[in-house]
């Protein structure tokens, strides 16, 4: 893995938004390389504590060996999906002074072929975060029907060549099983014309993107589990959400109205996005869209 280049997107933005301080406690939910974590680290240095969580053995372990760097702090990593997070912290009698979810996939996890979520070199179709468990890509595009591979493709990918794809998927499986990412490109190509292909990204970029989020359960419980978090701030504390997808971003805007009427406020109305810089430098961060909601201080009598 190429793991010598991580830029964590919206790193400063981030920063801006969360209080952290010397003692305090920072979460990070989607821990990653650590990128963010490790700033978040050496905010809260000394005395400070730092709870991470990731789905993902290989990426925990490689989180874990990099904060070794910064002193002075207990960290708390757990392997487990940001969806276990408030259980993990209510576990611990934890409130949070800055809580970050980076709802996006980090340059590790893109560029291993052996995962099978990029389309550049070929590998096994398999998508998962945590390939302790779950079904891979392969085998639940091997027995799902024709109009259940529609609805992914459309629902989470925006594809409107959906069907096209979804019948050559379907097609190809009758002869051989989908085993590879090359299998699955050679299906979209199939279904796409030449002509009607985006000339910006490559015809397969959000059928990936589909079926990764599909194989993952990434939008299943979102919008109740930002909710659920939230709550396990402390009054004062912000929590921000790093999101990629429009289903993403429209999941937390509806939990963030929800917050709103109870006890919560918002610390920005339209969404911040990377600037024009960081997108130059990391293009990947393109999409990202940085939301953060703030738990109101309860007031004193």
């Amino acid at each position: 893995m190429a793991l010598e280049k991580h830029d964590p997107v919206m790193l400063q933005e981030v920063l801006e938004v969360l209080p952290l301080e010397s003692g305090g406690v920072a979460v990070d939910g989607t821990l990653g390389l650590a990128g963010h974590a490790k700033e978040f680290a050496r905010r809260v240095s000394p005395g400070g504590k730092l709870v991470g969580t990731d789905w993902d053995e290989s990426m925990l372990a490689i989180a874990r060996e990099r904060l070794m760097e910064v002193e002075g702090v207990e960290k708390i990593l757990i392997h487990a999906d940001y969806r276990g997070l408030a259980e993990a912290l209510n576990e611990r009698g934890l409130e949070a002074d800055g809580i970050l979810l980076d709802l996006g996939l980090n340059s590790a996890q893109i560029e291993d072929s052996e995962r099978g979520i990029a389309f550049k070199e070929a590998g096994p179709l398999d998508m998962r975060m945590d390939r302790s468990s779950g079904e891979p890509a392969s085998s639940m595009l091997n027995r799902m029907s024709l109009d259940q591979i529609e609805q992914i493709l459309w629902e989470y990918g925006d594809e409107r060549w959906a069907r096209a794809i979804a019948r050559k998927i379907v097609e190809r499986r009758k002869d051989e099983p989908l085993r590879t990412t090359q299998d699955l490109v050679d299906c979209v190509l199939a279904a796409i014309p030449v002509k009607a292909r985006d000339k910006r990204i490559h015809p397969a970029t959000r059928t990936f993107q589909a079926v990764r989020i599909a194989v993952n359960r990434e939008l299943e419980d979102l919008e109740e589990t930002f909710v659920e978090i939230a709550g396990c701030l402390k009054p004062g504390g912000v929590m921000a959400v790093l999101s990629y997808h429009s289903g993403e971003d429209r999941a937390i805007k509806r939990a963030s109205k929800e917050l709103i009427e109870d006890g919560f406020e918002e610390l920005f109305k339209k969404p911040k996005t990377p600037t024009a810089e960081e997108i130059a430098r990391n293009p990947r961060s393109r999409s990202a869209k940085l939301r953060a909601v703030r738990r109101i201080e309860r007031e004193t009598s």
